[in-house]
């Protein structure tokens, strides 16, 4: 079973490049404390390590499946 991590929004990218704008944007983070969960795949961990300095990353327990 795959990683899932969680990302927070704890910056504001207003101020940023427009490639990082762009990347916030992509994940789906509007506003600031809002959250999202991801499965670790390389794509995202791409996106993460762009903006690192804007989100911080959670790792999140594995959902039990029934």
């Amino acid at each position: 079973m795959a990683k899932r991590i969680r990302l927070v929004l704890k910056k504001s990218p207003i101020g940023e490049n427009e490639t990082n704008r762009r990347t916030i944007a992509a994940l789906g983070l509007k506003k600031i404390g809002q959250s999202k969960e991801f499965e670790a795949s390389p794509n995202i961990m791409g996106m993460i390590r762009k903006v690192a300095h804007l989100v911080r990353v959670e790792e999140v327990e594995p959902r039990e499946s029934s």
